[in-house]
């Protein structure tokens, strides 16, 4: 439990929904890591928004095991706490594979409802980033949801971890094919110490490139949060593009949060930016 922290804190990435337990990696029994879920907006504002003092937050569709309705139906518990409860905005579950096209084209139609700023999809249950390998079908359902960031002016949110499909190389070149279009959100900021190397200076020459790229330091390992705000401190670029994201029930309240908090040298405006500044001055107008 959190006991003391900055006046504010907003959390810009976290999953509501309930999924089941499961054979990960070929175990004998299905097992469930994250030990709970959030399983409804009541359950989500009593034990994640009060419990750890978060103001205000956006939420997604939790996933992680290969069924891919389960996030597309939870886009309607998504959409029934933000719709019912002013501290929370959406974010839609959607995806470039084919086999999805159908359920993405529903959620696409959510993407003008006021409570609605974001879009999320990951790569860990199929496909690429890297526009590259796309056909001409992965191509066009792509475009479809790039240009309902653009209409709608949303924030596009990709799962990244190091290794595999989701590993930074393959958003290098998506990044640059869409990213002065459409606001990007690389999630867990390269999730690992290869993606941390290979990302901190991209990341800021993107901002200085005019690319409308963010992040968050959520399942940053040892020194990439803080190699990332030392760097925006001394250069003074990027600070308005980090935010906050506890990505609770996967990762740890407390333990993102002390990543932030505890970094010595960084100064208590660039913390406040991180925690709720950033958030709210990119969702103003929208609660």
């Amino acid at each position: 439990m959190v006991t003391t922290h900055p006046q504010r804190i907003i959390d810009a990435h976290c999953h509501i929904g309930e999924i089941p337990p499961w054979k990960f990696y070929d175990l004998e029994h299905p097992v469930k890591p994250t030990v709970y879920d959030y399983r409804s907006t009541a359950e989500f504002v009593k034990n994640h928004m009060d419990e750890f003092k978060v103001e205000r937050a956006l939420t997604m569709s939790n996933y992680g095991v290969p069924l891919h309705e389960i996030s597309f139906d939870l886009n309607d518990v998504v959409m029934d706490a933000a719709t019912t409860n002013d501290r929370i905005l959406a974010a839609i579950w959607v995806s470039f594979l084919p086999r999805n096209a159908e359920m993405t084209r529903k959620a696409l139609k959510l993407a003008a409802e006021s409570r609605v700023v974001a879009l999320k999809t990951t790569f860990l249950l199929g496909g690429n980033p890297d526009p590259g390998s796309w056909d001409d079908e992965t191509r066009a359902l792509a475009d479809e949801c790039f240009d309902a960031c653009e209409k709608h002016d949303l924030i596009f949110h990709f799962h990244t971890s190091p290794g595999g499909n989701s590993d930074i190389t393959n958003f290098i070149p998506l990044v640059e094919a869409y990213g002065k279009r459409c606001k990007i959100y690389l999630v867990h900021f390269g999730g690992g110490v290869s993606g941390h190397i290979r990302l901190v200076p991209k990341f800021l020459q993107w901002v200085q490139d005019g690319y409308k790229v963010y992040t968050d330091t959520s399942w940053a390992i040892g020194f990439g949060a803080r190699w990332l705000l030392t760097e925006i401190e001394k250069t003074g670029v990027g600070g308005d593009r980090v935010f906050f994201g506890s990505d609770e029930p996967w990762s740890d309240f407390a333990s993102e949060y002390w990543k932030i908090n505890g970094i010595r040298g960084i100064s208590q405006e660039l913390k406040e930016r991180v925690f709720w500044r950033n958030y709210e001055e990119l969702f103003a107008g929208h609660g």
